[in-house]
């Protein structure tokens, strides 16, 4: 559940886990248009609170020809509207401190990049702005070094923080996902399991991230169990096409299924 307000935040986030999802990246109006209304059509049958997700520019690329956005205002105001539209909340990264209160301008929700959650001016920027924050767990930190994290964002006077699981190094190529870190994290605040980050195969020889779709459910069933408050992950209507992150996505045409099979995983899970 969430321990604070969310504006536009549909359904009772205290009986159902909440969703985070969306495409990687902001490519276009009509892309990000079309994902949030079928998105928000199957929340709203299965009652699960969502909260829209699309990076206005994507920072953190391996080669320098990789696509990083449309460019930042078009990309915030395609955000804007796609919250406005469908009267939900939105989230997107920031990666500065500078971009804290520009995004803060458009979405509900600032998320910090795993990369730079140990960064701490731009944790306090983030933190300033009011907007609750979502900071994602580095590849390298342990579960209860985010304690740390976390206090960064409320040394503000901001208690609006959420932490996302999204898998920890194992080699140079490959993330697993620790289930013992759920427990320790919630201890901070609510906790996230983004489902399909947790799968990617990074440093590959291509320049390319991989990754492996297949065991979406596996995981997703697997957290859902151990008991979390909300999932995040990455979908398109055409994975394969996505200019971001291609690899990992879901099809949107499996989200339902998907859901469906969730919901009766995480009510034994609270009744557990």
């Amino acid at each position: 559940m969430l321990p604070f307000p969310v504006p536009k935040l549909k359904h009772d986030p205290s009986s159902m886990f909440f969703l985070i999802a969306g495409p990687c990246a902001v490519e276009g109006e009509d892309m990000a248009m079309r994902i949030a209304e079928e998105v928000v059509r199957i929340t709203d049958r299965l009652k699960i609170p969502y909260i829209f997700k699309g990076s206005y520019r994507k920072a953190n690329r391996t080669r320098i020809d990789s696509f990083t956005g449309i460019g930042d205002e078009k990309a915030l105001k395609i955000l804007r509207k796609v919250g406005e539209t469908f009267d939900i909340p939105v989230l997107t990264d920031i990666h500065t401190p500078p971009e804290a209160e520009m995004a803060a301008a458009y979405v509900d929700i600032l998320q910090i990049p795993a990369f730079l959650v140990r960064q701490t001016e731009l944790l306090l920027a983030a933190g300033r702005t009011g907007k609750p924050v979502n900071l994602k767990k580095a590849q390298f930190m342990s579960p209860w070094s985010m304690r740390f994290a976390v206090d960064k964002v409320r040394h503000t006077g901001n208690d609006q923080v959420m932490l996302t699981e999204r898998g920890t190094m194992f080699g140079y190529s490959d993330l697993v996902v620790d289930f013992r870190s759920f427990p320790v994290m919630r201890e901070y605040g609510p906790v996230v399991l983004d489902i399909t980050h947790s799968l990617q195969q990074p440093n590959q020889t291509t320049g390319v991230t991989g990754g492996r779709p297949a065991l979406i459910e596996t995981i997703a069933r697997a957290g859902t169990a151990v008991g979390l408050d909300g999932i995040f992950l990455e979908t398109h209507y055409d994975p394969a096409s996505a200019k971001s992150d291609a690899a990992n996505m879901l099809p949107l045409d499996r989200l339902e299924s998907l859901l469906k099979k969730l919901i009766p995983l995480h009510h034994a899970a609270q009744m557990g």
